[in-house]
């Protein structure tokens, strides 16, 4: 993940959240100094030790922190998860943001790791997709890889998918496949979404890098697998349900890709603790 986009996303929910300053801490309370204590309700996969790492620094340099679950850890309710330690006005202006952020990266991780978990024995791997929260697609993408899945594309210049509008307005595959390889050179990989027999051994033949098969069964799935060499990767995309990965990873694609792990995703339920020192 980039820190630096990381620190000026922060800054940003900071200002969003805080405004002018927390006015019921700072009326409260004074010099006081606190501990809290990060704990999972529930049982999950982390993902956020660099949102709090960040977070906290932007706030407050004299912060101090330690964590017991990284990055991809399992936890189980009961779980400690980090402890934190300084200025009780600095530790309850951050919470909710926070909060927010590592629960919902927590989610995806845990939905990531369940999906990957059922692909098991099988070469096909699940990844994300481009729909992601506007403004936490970093974090989104990071929590997917966190829980055991990979990457789609980043944004939309970061590869070159061609879905069914592009192929409607060019005419064919072919004449679509033909035009982007003629402007993107040939250190960019062409993927192309495909939605029956004739479509699948047309992209073949035009020179497709990865096949993208799109609201598919899984019997389907199977079928137009074996008109794809092995030197062209393949998809399948649409609608898919999480109780349907196995089906589709047997099939013998190479990719699952679920929109759901980050915009249906159910964020994990993590609790922040107060413990005073002071007080």
């Amino acid at each position: 993940m980039n820190k630096w986009l990381l620190r000026e996303q922060l800054k940003e929910f900071f200002k969003e959240d805080i405004g002018f300053g927390d006015r019921t801490s700072h009326c409260i309370f004074g010099q006081e100094t606190a501990e809290v204590q990060y704990v999972a309700k529930e049982d999950g996969y982390f993902c956020g030790e660099d949102i709090l790492r960040e977070g906290y620094a932007l706030i407050n340099q004299n912060i101090n922190w330690s964590l017991e679950k990284k990055d991809g850890d399992q936890f189980e309710a009961g779980d400690m998860i980090a402890t934190v330690t300084g200025p009780v006005t600095d530790l309850l202006s951050s919470e909710r943001v926070l909060l927010n952020l590592i629960q919902r990266m927590s989610g995806i991780a845990t939905m990531t790791n369940k999906a990957a978990q059922r692909l098991q024995g099988v070469k096909t791997s699940v990844c994300d997709t481009r729909k992601t929260t506007p403004g936490l697609r970093m974090l989104e993408k990071h929590a997917v890889e966190c829980g055991g899945g990979t990457n789609h594309r980043l944004r939309l210049d970061d590869g070159i998918l061609i879905k069914d509008n592009h192929i409607a307005s060019c005419g064919s595959i072919t004449k679509a496949i033909e035009k982007a390889r003629n402007r993107a050179g040939h250190m960019v990989k062409v993927e192309v979404e495909v939605e029956d027999e004739d479509s699948v051994k047309e992209a073949v033949l035009a020179g497709a890098d990865v096949i993208m098969f799109d609201n598919c069964t899984p019997e389907q799935a199977r079928q137009w697998q074996t008109f794809v060499p092995e030197s062209i990767k393949t998809e399948v995309s649409g609608g898919i349900q999480l109780d349907q990965i196995e089906d589709y990873g047997k099939s013998g694609v190479d990719f699952i890709s679920l929109g759901a792990l980050t915009h249906s995703v159910k964020a994990v339920d993590i609790s922040l603790n107060i413990r005073s020192e002071e007080l």
